[in-house]
């Protein structure tokens, strides 16, 4: 089986409302849609969701670095042959995950369809039974934040994923004490700083007045590659601490491993450069004691279904964070939600249906590599 063509879609998926976090607003979801097809008619999906502001790569340039360096190099290459693939990409150009996440992710889809076998009997077979979600609620005023977190336990949701960090400490305290009186003693609450709190001291101060709240976790409390001083938060705090943007690549998972930084860390496909990377670093902290989630770059079904496989095929991996589906108001995929859990298929691949017309629909620009482009 070999990749003879690929047809690349930038897209914009609308939001319901603008998704607001500690350094950014987003109006609407950038994304790339991957098309790979092979000699025997297949066809596999991938995506790219790139973050400037963490991967350091920007939507309209990670489109050209497909189009005119990924994509060329792999027509004619075997998407089985996947460690190649990644070599080959790696040897062209460093870093630029999110973009080699989506050749990663259409490469899975097409191995699973050629198995027929969903992508993760493909990595370890599923190791639960369910993958469950949280509702992610954006920057506003604690009331508003406290009554929308009313509301998803009325809907049924079974955790809460708070974000702060847009520039006051203490009103980021001042939001998830409301919230967490608002829902009571019991519901699971996650929150976010997205590097929000950037220092050390207002780290560690604004935890400390936290510490009763029975938080899951604190993710990402200072500025992404300061390990040493995540290692210090977690010392001098009592509430758990995830790494989200710190750890993007199995150098950066060592490093807080050596250190001892983090009680979890967050892997994001288009941090490390798909599944292949995220199931490694999966196993890896493992080998180290530690709990994983997958999380989100605010992906569609088609990303969003990928981590959801990478998560059933690891048991360390415990709480997953792919809801950008939920936040559209128009997608191309059909992965399925009935909260508080999401359900894969079972179908072989990513298990999930691309609609044609709404992919078009949502296009802003597209163009194709190989076949009769070659």
């Amino acid at each position: 089986m070999k990749i003879t063509q690929a047809r690349l879609h930038a897209v914009r998926f609308p939001l319901h409302e603008p998704f607001i976090i500690s350094y950014a607003t987003y109006p609407d979801m950038p994304s790339l849609i991957l098309e790979l097809e092979t000699d025997n008619g297949l066809v596999g999906y991938g995506e790219a969701v790139p973050d400037e502001h963490v991967t350091g790569e920007y939507f309209t340039a990670s489109y050209e670095v497909l189009k005119e360096l990924f994509l060329p190099a792999v027509i004619g290459m075997n998407p089985f042959d996947i460690e190649a693939i990644h070599h080959k990409m790696n040897g062209i150009l460093a870093g630029n995950p999110a973009a080699k996440a989506a050749v990663d992710i259409a490469c899975y889809d097409l191995m699973g369809k050629a198995a027929g076998q969903p992508v993760y009997n493909l990595l370890g077979g599923q190791s639960k039974e369910h993958l469950s979600y949280p509702r992610v609620l954006s920057i506003e005023a604690p009331e508003i934040m406290a009554d929308k977190a009313r509301q998803a336990v009325e809907a049924g949701y079974g955790s809460l994923k708070l974000k702060v960090g847009a520039g006051n400490a203490q009103l980021d305290v001042e939001r998830i004490l409301a919230v967490r009186q608002e829902v009571g003693p019991e519901m699971p609450i996650r929150v976010d700083v997205n590097q929000g709190w950037k220092s050390v001291g207002t780290a560690v101060a604004a935890i400390r007045q936290l510490e009763a709240a029975g938080l899951s976790w604190v993710e990402q409390p200072i500025r992404m590659g300061d390990i040493r001083g995540l290692a210090e938060v977690r010392q001098k705090t009592a509430v758990p601490i995830m790494a989200d943007e710190t750890v993007q690549s199995m150098e950066d998972l060592l490093e807080i491993i050596r250190l001892d930084a983090a009680d979890v860390i967050n892997i994001k496909l288009m941090k490390c450069g798909g599944i292949f990377h995220a199931v490694q670093m999966a196993k890896t902290a493992e080998a180290a004691g530690m709990l994983c989630q997958i999380g989100s770059m605010v992906e569609s079904s088609v990303a969003s279904s990928a981590g959801y496989h990478a998560a059933m095929s690891r048991i360390n991996i415990e709480s997953t964070e792919l809801t950008g589906p939920l936040l559209f108001s128009e997608e191309i995929g059909d992965l399925k939600y009935e909260h508080p859990h999401v359900l894969l298929s079972g179908k072989p691949g990513l298990g999930i249906e691309v609609d044609a017309e709404k992919l078009k629909k949502l296009t802003v620009t597209s163009c194709s590599v190989g076949g009769n482009n070659a």
